[in-house]
């Protein structure tokens, strides 16, 4: 990974935009922890993190989620392509949250990769559905608790894998309002690019 633009030097800015467009994975994860540490112990009072991506690993979503959520800065949260998956739980980390007009969100249930020679006995499938069904039951929560979607619609749209417009966003309480985003000229910007 490479910040394109890194932190500033000199007065510590008001508000800093942050644009992450990966999957979630340990590697991504740490990274933007990093740079989120940053601008809160420079004292950034705002972040606006600019969010696209096709999720990723469970484990490292709902780290991201409750560390966001316990930076002490204000943190709003932008759709600006597809947040798709675990990405809809680091998204809803934001205390202000929009959508472009063209983004979408994408829901499903959780799963597993089975390498293909695994042996399957019903002790090691049983394990596995148990695990596949707390984490479930953890990103349902954190959507009941930060929508308006109840409980059972997140459990349809789980079974289903849904992708929903930003207009259902809006009507749901995904997001706080439809609108594009504008960068502030002189930004400052910090670009996360990540190398594969």
């Amino acid at each position: 990974m490479s910040a394109a633009n890194p932190a500033p030097r000199g007065p510590v800015p008001h508000t800093v935009y942050v644009s992450f467009s990966a999957e979630i994975n340990p590697t991504t994860t740490e990274v933007l922890i990093s740079v989120m540490s940053q601008q809160a112990n420079q004292g950034v009072q705002a972040v606006h993190l600019m969010l696209s991506t096709p999720g990723g690993v469970t484990m490292n979503g709902l780290n991201l989620y409750n560390v966001l959520k316990g930076m002490p800065f204000e943190l709003t949260t932008h759709n600006v392509g597809n947040v798709d998956s675990v990405g809809n739980v680091v998204f809803l980390a934001g205390s202000k949250r929009y959508a472009c007009p063209q983004s979408t969100f994408m829901f499903h249930g959780v799963g597993i990769s089975v390498q293909q020679h695994d042996r399957l006995e019903q002790k090691v499938l049983q394990e596995r559905l148990d695990g596949i069904l707390a984490d479930q039951r953890r990103i349902g929560r954190i959507i009941v608790e930060r929508t308006r979607i109840p409980e059972p619609e997140v459990e349809e749209l789980f079974r289903e894998a849904r992708t929903k417009d930003a207009a259902y966003a809006l009507g749901n309480g995904l997001i706080d309002e439809i609108r594009e985003v504008n960068l502030p000229a002189g930004g400052p910007i910090i670009s996360l690019v990540f190398q594969r």
